[in-house]
């Protein structure tokens, strides 16, 4: 029986900073963004949108495609910038969903990949029990110090897919190659709302973990590199991806021309050049850019997939893509999505980026300014009140 993924829609914010301002206010050539790390453009969340909103948002178009939503015997909910140490954001995104009562809902947590362990959990427990399927979430806010290195790698996103048996998009390979090791690359303690980096060896660990977890899966009698049509990989920053397909080809001696390595991930990077990073829904925003900006028919087209989260755990694994795959996309609402955001000015990024979390346990309603179909409408006595718009 084949599992994998059935359906993917993706969501962010109304509001973007084009990083063409940022590179302005800090005297900087535009292109040390545009090329350097091979960003255009960071979302930023409206202050009434978080990783619940955005998580149900990009839900919602699966949802209500649904003949029997029951058949949802699973929420998972991957996130790094989680909004309660106890309750899971998936149960949140459960309610404004209208998911049924009998239903698993978990939130799971490992840097940017716990999307990755999400999805393979997904598959287990379709292929138990194939008549159900089980929807992943992935939604996260980048937000880095002010007049870091990391500033202009923020982003916010999220992505929902549908696990389930004879899946109409990418049928999943259960053969993954795995690499785990304790470092401090990056990081965010409970007192901090902001990430702690160390971004050179935060490259080279990732640079590290994929050689290792693509020679765990070579080792079991994983498919080789030349069988690859396509490559996702995370995407803390676009120009990753270029360097991490570079480190693989040159450690399988792949005999390709430039234009062919660049023709393997270019596909991939389109849509996060414009929304920034999403942590764990980045390789996943990824998969939707390369299904839906493909210049050619994809189908049985082999994709190797790269999961990265510092800290750190890393896995590579396969998927192929189904024949008429192009009939379950959402390409247009995608590409609508992105063309009808509010650019902002540096001013209200910086409003935006400060905007209070409250912590006293008082009533704060909050003012409705996403576009999106919920919002956080207000903290009250320390409970996050959502609402449908």
């Amino acid at each position: 029986m084949k599992v994998g993924i059935d359906d993917i829609s993706f969501y962010t914010s109304n509001y973007y900073l084009d990083l063409r301002t940022l590179a302005e206010v800090h005297n900087i050539d535009v292109e040390k963004y545009y090329v350097g790390i091979g960003q255009e453009q960071m979302g930023m969340p409206a202050p009434d949108e978080d990783v619940v909103t955005m998580g149900a948002a990009a839900a919602l178009p699966i949802v209500r495609q649904l003949e029997q939503p029951e058949s949802i015997s699973t929420l998972l909910f991957a996130t790094e910038s989680g909004i309660d140490q106890s309750k899971s954001a998936g149960v949140f995104a459960h309610q404004l969903l209208g998911l049924p009562a009998t239903c698993r809902v978990v939130e799971l947590k490992q840097a940017c990949y716990s999307a990755t362990a999400a999805i393979q959990m997904a598959c287990a427990l379709v292929a138990r029990q194939p008549q159900q399927r089980v929807l992943v979430i992935a939604s996260d806010i980048a937000r880095y110090d002010l007049d870091s290195s990391g500033e202009p790698t923020q982003g916010c996103g999220a992505v929902a897919l549908l696990i389930a048996a004879n899946p109409r998009l990418v049928e999943i390979e259960p053969l993954s190659g795995l690499h785990t090791e304790d470092v401090m690359d990056f990081w965010r303690p409970n007192y901090r709302s902001t990430a702690l980096v160390d971004g050179k060896y935060s490259t080279k660990i990732y640079l590290k973990s994929l050689k290792s977890a693509w020679q765990h899966y070579r080792q079991q009698g994983g498919r080789s590199l030349r069988e690859f049509a396509f490559f996702c990989y995370h995407l803390p920053f676009t120009r990753m991806a270029q360097k991490a397909h570079a480190h693989l080809l040159k450690l399988e001696s792949a005999e390709l021309t430039a234009a062919e390595a660049e023709a393997q991930i270019t596909d991939t990077l389109q849509y996060n050049k414009r929304i920034g990073n999403s942590y764990t829904a980045s390789m996943y925003i990824g998969l939707a850019s390369l299904l839906e900006n493909a210049r050619e028919d994809i189908s049985e087209k082999l994709i190797g997939f790269f999961s990265y989260g510092s800290g750190c755990v890393a896995e590579f694994y396969a998927g192929r893509v189904v024949p008429g795959y192009q009939q379950w996309l959402r390409k247009h609402e995608h590409q609508q999505l992105l063309a009808n955001r509010q650019q902002v000015d540096y001013q209200t990024y910086r409003r935006l980026y400060a905007y209070p979390n409250p912590v006293d346990g008082q009533e704060h309603n909050i003012a409705a300014e996403t576009t999106g179909p919920f919002r956080l409408a207000a903290i009250n006595q320390h409970k996050r009140i959502y609402q449908a718009v």
